[in-house]
């Protein structure tokens, strides 16, 4: 891929929407059955909301861009913000008004088969400066996906 002129690679964190599984409609559904979760706060990245990826990538499609190989041709897209995977769950707690305690808890107090790491923010100035890309702020992607759930 990196060797053709016509590719790129977008990376991408956090991927949530109305639709199948993710983050977001998993913390609605607990949050809905329990009084308590507890979330991991160690760990911080940036959300995103597929439909922003989406318009993103229809940007891309259509704009003309220079032949690029190897690490050129490498993105990377996200709303923009840095959270905790608690802070995350609190945003929609909060916006959809549940009556749900979320604790803030260690990594290590959540052990996953997979490893994660603490930080995992990427920088997405060169996916704007490239392709003239202006990206929402997590919260506000994060309400306009709620108000659609």
């Amino acid at each position: 891929i990196a060797n053709n002129p016509q590719t790129i690679v977008i990376r991408t964190s956090w991927v949530y929407s109305v639709y199948g599984n993710n983050f977001v409609k998993t913390m609605l559904r607990l949050m809905k059955d329990r009084k308590e979760l507890n979330v991991v706060s160690d760990q911080f990245g940036s959300p995103t909301y597929a439909k922003d990826l989406a318009q993103a990538i229809l940007q891309i499609i259509n704009t003309e861009w220079p032949a690029m190989h190897g690490d050129e041709c490498i993105f990377h897209f996200s709303n923009e913000g840095a959270i905790s995977w608690y802070d995350f769950a609190t945003a929609i707690r909060d916006i959809k008004q549940l009556d749900c305690t979320v604790h803030p808890i260690a990594t290590i107090q959540y052990p996953t088969p997979a490893k994660r790491p603490a930080y995992s923010v990427m920088s997405k100035e060169k996916i704007k400066s490239v392709f003239k890309i202006n990206i929402n702020d997590w919260l506000q992607s994060l309400e306009e996906c709620l108000d659609k759930l």
